[in-house]
């Protein structure tokens, strides 16, 4: 009988143990429960703190360039009424569009004194502009090069190319633009605005664009030089 009631006394105090330890863990994990419970609070109260300040630097981003498209408009007026540039914004990215004539003898890379006089005046602007990459791209139209001048620009690569790089060039070593920001892309014959069959077809898809770009669209990070 007396084992009996120790095996009982045994018993009701591992389950009082028993009991306790749960109460225990349950209180630990309520306790933890409400702990995540705050946590993800935070963490969603950060996020969206973050996202509105993004959406606050993408609206001030924007609005910064309105400004800098009215001020190229404003200072390209008489090439823009002519039909020789052409610019453009789409929320934060901006784009300045010049026929080749505007900047180059045809079929040469060289910039003439026009072209100069024009570029010095863009670049003035886009020079102002903050953590802003810029993306020169030549275009040509799909007419082969010469044979007097393939030994020069063997393709149409070689031209889109080469007039692109001497935007690049003057955009940093004249205007004073740095070289860190800027790109220069040779797109050749690949990439026309409107049909080549007609002549003034081909003569809009001889082009310079100036793209100004947010400062990851150019895929890296901007730093001093």
């Amino acid at each position: 009988m007396k084992i009996a009631i120790i095996v009982v006394s045994i018993v009701a105090l591992a389950l009082i143990i028993t009991s306790l330890y749960l109460a225990d863990a349950n209180k630990k994990l309520a306790l933890r429960a409400d702990n995540l419970e705050q946590e993800k609070e935070a963490i969603a109260a950060e996020l969206e703190s973050r996202i509105a300040a993004i959406s606050q630097e993408k609206e001030d981003e924007i609005v910064r360039m309105k400004s800098t498209y009215d001020e190229l408009v404003a200072s390209m007026q008489k090439e823009i009424e002519e039909g020789q540039i052409t610019i453009t914004q789409l929320a934060d990215r901006l784009s300045v569009s010049m026929v080749d004539k505007i900047l180059f003898p045809s079929g040469e890379a060289e910039i003439t004194l026009e072209g100069i006089e024009v570029l010095e005046r863009v670049g003035n602007v886009l020079k102002n502009t903050q953590n802003q990459m810029i993306r020169v791209e030549g275009h040509t139209d799909n007419v082969p090069i010469h044979p007097n001048l393939q030994d020069k620009f063997p393709t149409n690569w070689e031209l889109s190319t080469a007039r692109a790089t001497n935007v690049v060039r003057f955009l940093q070593e004249k205007v004073g633009i740095k070289g860190v920001r800027l790109q220069a892309i040779g797109m050749s014959e690949y990439h026309p605005v409107v049909s080549n069959e007609t002549k003034a077809g081909r003569s809009q898809n001889r082009r310079i664009e100036i793209n100004l770009l947010p400062e990851f669209a150019g895929g890296m990070p901007l730093t001093s030089e």
